[in-house]
């Protein structure tokens, strides 16, 4: 097994203006069941998880107007934010991927969501994606 390789996409963020609203497409709509909600003080968001096969779907709310999230849904509005990529090693990945000669975001993995460890990828060094790490514990 090539321990480089992701392990899967482990959940794809969406931006919001609301988790409640939004919820109601998510949930209601699509019948996605909702895993679960918390704040992630450390990234400026409270996050929602709903499950949809052996993936995610991250809403994304900002809880304030200087975070990464509410910048992102000034300049772009509410939609796709990230794509995070399940993998193992999350620290060997990033130097992996810096020796590729790719920027990162974050050169050390950060505390995310439910207890992972991320890393972002530079969007300009990934063609146009934001593409986050993601290592579960």
């Amino acid at each position: 097994m090539d321990l480089n390789k992701p392990k899967k996409i482990d959940h794809i963020g969406i931006a919001v203006h609301s988790i409640e609203e939004a919820l109601y497409f998510y949930r209601d709509v699509l019948h996605m069941n909702l895993l679960g909600v918390e704040e992630v003080a450390s990234q400026g968001v409270k996050v929602a998880f709903l499950e949809i096969g052996e993936s995610k779907i991250e809403l994304l709310e900002p809880l304030n107007e200087d975070s990464p999230v509410a910048q992102f849904i000034k300049k772009r509005g509410e939609g796709i934010h990230h794509v995070a990529l399940g993998v193992e090693n999350i620290e060997q990945r990033i130097k992996d991927i810096k020796e590729k000669g790719i920027k990162m975001i974050h050169d050390q993995p950060v505390d995310g969501a439910a207890g992972a460890k991320v890393a972002f990828l530079h969007p300009r060094s990934a063609k146009g994606v934001l593409y986050e790490l993601c290592e579960k514990r």
